[in-house]
């Protein structure tokens, strides 16, 4: 009798207990290292790339291209964003079936380098020479293109990170140049004297994607130019810049609108729009605003007055940007220091006259007590001198929105100067109205994600001036122009190409180091049609000077469709089956500040010479924020930083919290979303973990179960159809780059019907029917359709985490080199047809299990049951399906009770007073004591070999 309750005692090592070495604790930090290493090792992306071609693919390829990243600084939230979308595309393309190449790019050039660096070496750069410091910013490039790699790799991402582009390298410099020459041969690249942004604190041009905005106080007035030959009589401006009015060459006016001359306490008179008098004039205590006189602004066309600073003669024109929204409706114009101003200047026939030096103090053309001034300075000085002289009518201090330079964040100015231009509306062979036009109108033909984008980049287009691509820099790809002693310049397509050809071997630092002559060593001026004559006559290229202007970093990175792409960086990645190369581009992927930024400024190249778009999709994500919406910045001590980050979550856990976003619009980043992020990372990862280790004893080569459609009202044909439905619109996700979608998806499969439903109620059956019973293998088939699917889902979003699955799924040794990373996505179809099986009926009896669910929990409070084994349930019919042909035992275990009937009513049965199994704890009615004397149901019985 011992013997016999001893024996009782350990029915629990009869049970299928569960087995995998897939631990429930990921330990991510430390593992997904040991990962890294190990894909490293095995050369992961070049066996991909190895198996693509070998496999040749009917899916083709589906070439991505990679903004480059400035290399300065660790990487940030918008990286961790950035790249690990980026890597969802890449990882579910290869995926699919698409051979993927994919090279990584640093931007490598430009200010912010130099501007570091400069700050390092502080006095000593004043003695350095430009190629100095060159070096100096490469070397600080080459050390952060490697700290943000192995960062970038700590993410988890694949791509060719043994041959990345750089924008610095020969071979990318050459590329960009090639690119110039093609916009030279096409007539839109030009050089002239006209105002750009300009930072004065770093003495070079700027681009408008190289501003910020941040408010600046500065002092707004109302000046009093006297009209010529009228005494008393004046004109009133208004302008926020005092310190461009000495700069002053005309004044405009709207000729359609009304304009009335008013009295001034002095006696005087002055004229202004009539819409604003009345706001004006009391700014300076004056309350009558009646008009002594009226007149349209075509009256005023022609009037000359005198400046108050020069006493030069200056005259009133026409300008339809003249508004009535601020100011006087008579606009200070001052050709040398607003886009605008510019224009009129040249449709006005007046000079562009700019008094302001590259440091931002004033030439000597300036009246004596300016020059040697900061503009600054100016502002006070030129207000103080209006009020003295009389002319200034009101000033006041006020806060406004500025553009400032990037980088060193200080204000920047308008400042004519000689620069390289791309202009957007002069006319080419692609389309008569201009570049602008050509690429407005090609974006009707691109992918936007969101479809938002298009208009934005059509609105930026519209707006934007001509592309001034010149960079006063040391550390830059130089702009190859030559120029003999009278100024003139030497850039043609051909030369251009030449300089070119040196550059792909030698590097741009050839262009600081060597003479002229043999930087244009295979240039044939004879041949060359666009040659200038100055330069075919004999030793003309003997004397040149090199230019010192470089490219602005956006055209070296807006060249890389053609530097990266279209010359083939990396195998492949310039073909598609060896038919043509990789231009157009499949997709660009980049914050929606790109439409501003490389996206733009690569179309317009591109368009220009080639006269389509580099990409076919445009994908862009919106940036961080704080959880209140606030921009984050380290100055308000609201930033998270991502290796600290990655030490506490760990890759996979960023990953999924990036794929959980909506990405269309600004992110809300707090820490406490990563921690929900890791909650819902633990649920699947536990889901997968149960799958795994209740098929430690399941060999499919042996054990697969033959489905039939005797099985469609099985619980697991009912779980197969779940699994083909999410597995099925997961590939549509990752195809669409709906990601959001794709993780809602997969968590909501994994939470609720595998976890709280399909694998709650197979649990039984796994842990003590018979081993090799058909139901149990059933069931274990099912499940391993679902793992092995399952597992290649998640593996572009949680790369170490599938793949520590794939190889428990499959056994694999330690050293083994088996990777889930080589798979494709499940192809669905055997799993299908068991699928199609399942009756309909099923989704009738889980649209009825919660009110099931309810009615149980309400009796077991009112009873007092603990476990729900203790009951049964009869029921008499759910609307939709017919309960007969369900297995009794399938709906006993779908709602946890240990018995299931179809009756003429519904009720809740108290089986407590029925025998309880010792190994199940069910009372299904066959329980019994047995040959061991232990109380055993027909199926334990079995499951034993027992009587």
């Amino acid at each position: 009798m011992n013997q016999q309750a001893e024996e009782k005692k350990n029915y629990k090592k009869t049970l299928n207990l569960p087995k995998t070495a897939f631990a429930m604790k990921a330990n991510l930090v430390q593992n997904e290292p040991a990962s890294m290493k190990r894909w490293d090792k095995a050369k992961l992306y070049n066996q991909l790339r190895t198996q693509a071609t070998e496999e040749k693919f009917k899916s083709g390829s589906f070439i991505f291209h990679d903004g480059p990243p400035y290399a300065n600084g660790d990487i940030h939230l918008g990286h961790l964003l950035n790249k690990v979308l980026k890597d969802l595309v890449v990882r579910s393309r290869g995926m699919m079936g698409f051979d993927t190449p994919y090279t990584p790019g640093w931007d490598c050039h430009g200010l912010p380098i130099e501007h570091k660096v400069m700050q390092e070496l502080g006095d000593k750069a004043k003695e350095m020479q430009p190629i100095q410091i060159r070096r100096k910013c490469k070397t600080y490039a080459e050390k952060f293109v490697k700290l943000q790699k192995g960062q970038m790799q700590r993410l988890l991402t694949l791509a060719d990170y043994d041959d990345p582009y750089l924008t610095m390298l020969p071979r990318y410099e050459k590329g960009v140049l090639e690119v110039f020459a093609g916009l030279v041969e096409k007539g839109i690249v030009f050089r002239a004297l006209k105002p750009v942004h300009w930072s004065v604190e770093n003495q070079t041009a700027l681009a408008e994607a190289e501003l910020e905005y941040y408010d600046k106080e500065d002092t707004s007035v109302f000046v009093n130019f006297a009209i010529e030959g009228r005494e008393n009589e004046h004109l009133m401006i208004w302008t926020t810049t005092p310190w461009t009015l000495p700069a002053n060459m005309a004044v405009a006016v709207h000729e359609r609108y009304e304009y009335g001359k008013f009295k001034l306490p002095n006696g005087s008179t002055t004229i202004l729009a009539l819409e604003l008098a009345e706001k004006v004039l009391a700014s300076g205590g004056i309350e009558d605003a009646t008009p002594i006189e009226t007149f349209k602004g075509k009256d005023l066309l022609n009037l000359t007055y005198k400046q108050p600073f020069t006493g030069k003669s200056s005259r009133v024109v026409h300008a339809e940007y003249v508004t009535l929204e601020d100011g006087t409706g008579m606009v200070h114009t001052a050709t040398g220091h607003g886009a605008e101003d510019y224009q009129t200047g040249l449709r006005e026939g007046i000079e562009t006259y700019c008094p302001v030096k590259p440091d931002g103090t004033y030439d000597d053309t300036a009246p004596d007590w300016l020059v040697g001034k900061s503009i600054w300075e100016g502002n006070d000085l030129v207000v103080e001198y209006l009020r003295k002289e009389g002319s200034l009518f009101h000033d006041h201090k006020f806060m406004h929105s500025y553009p400032h330079d990037w980088r060193g964040k200080s204000p920047v100015i308008f400042r004519a100067t000689e620069q390289w231009f791309v202009g957007v509306d002069k006319p080419y062979d692609h389309d008569a109205e201009g570049l602008r036009h050509a690429a407005e109108t090609i974006t009707g033909d691109v992918n936007f994600i969101p479809d938002w984008g298009r208009n934005r980049m059509r609105g930026m287009l519209e707006s934007r001036p001509d592309w001034c691509i010149s960079r006063q820099r040391s550390w830059g790809l130089p702009i190859p122009a030559f120029y003999n002693a009278d100024g003139e310049p030497l850039l043609t397509t051909a030369s251009i190409k030449a300089v070119a050809d040196g550059f792909g071997k030698h590097g741009s630092d050839s262009w600081f180091v060597v003479e002229s002559n043999q930087l244009l060593e295979s240039y044939d001026v004879a041949a060359d049609p666009d040659a200038p004559a100055w330069a075919k006559e004999a030793g003309a290229l003997d004397n040149l000077t090199k230019g010192k202007d470089t490219f602005d970093v956006w055209f070296e990175s807006g060249s890389s469709w053609n530097a990266v792409m279209r010359e083939g960086w990396a195998d492949k990645q310039s073909k598609r089956d060896g038919e043509s190369e990789a231009f157009p581009t499949d997709l660009y992927l980049e914050g929606s500040d790109q439409h501003r930024g490389w996206f733009q400024h690569s179309l317009l190249p591109a368009v220009a010479i080639h006269g389509e778009s580099p990409f076919k999709t445009v994908l862009t994500h919106g940036f961080m924020v704080d959880k209140n919406g606030h921009k984050m910045s380290k100055s308000l001590g609201n930033t998270l930083n991502v290796e600290d980050l990655m030490k506490e979550f760990g890759a996979d856990v960023c990953r999924w919290w990036v794929c959980t976003l909506n990405t269309d619009n600004d992110i809300k980043v707090d820490e406490s979303y990563f921690k929900v992020a890791g909650e819902e990372y633990r649920k699947i990862r536990n889901t997968i973990r149960f799958l795994l280790s209740n098929l430690s004893d399941f060999d499919p080569k042996t054990d697969e179960y033959a489905y039939s459609a005797d099985d469609a009202y099985s619980i697991d044909a009912w779980a197969m159809k779940q699994y083909v439905e999410m597995a099925s619109k997961a590939t549509k996700d990752y195809e669409g780059y709906r990601f959001r979608a794709l993780s809602r998806d997969i968590f909501n499969f994994c939470n609720d019907t595998l976890s709280s439903v399909y694998l709650s109620a197979v649990k039984d059956r796994l842990y003590c029917d018979k081993t090799d019973s058909p139901r149990r293998r059933r069931t274990q088939s099912a499940m391993y359709r679902i793992a092995s699917g399952l597992i290649r889902l998640i593996s572009p979003i949680m790369p170490h985490t599938a793949d520590e699955a794939w190889r428990a799924l499959h056994n694999a040794e330690p050293k083994s080199d088996m990777c889930v990373h080589l798979k494709r996505f499940p192809s669905l179809n055997s799993c299908n047809t068991i699928a199609c099986v399942a009756t309909n009926e099923w989704e009738s009896v889980m649209a009825a299990r919660d009110t099931v669910m309810k009615t149980l929990e309400d009796f077991r409070q009112e009873a007092s049951i603990d476990n729900p084994l203790d009951l049964g349930i009869t029921w008499d019919k759910i609307e939709g399906a017919d309960l007969g042909a369900f297995a009794a035992d399938d709906l006993a275990d779908l709602f946890g009770v240990s018995r299931f009937t179809v009756g003429d009513t519904v009720r809740i049965n108290d089986l407590r007073d029925q025998p309880r199994c010792d190994r199940s704890w069910k009372r299904d009615g066959t329980v019994k004591e047995r040959s061991d004397s232990g109380m055993l149901s027909d199926r334990d019985a079995l499951a034993m070999g027992l009587a």
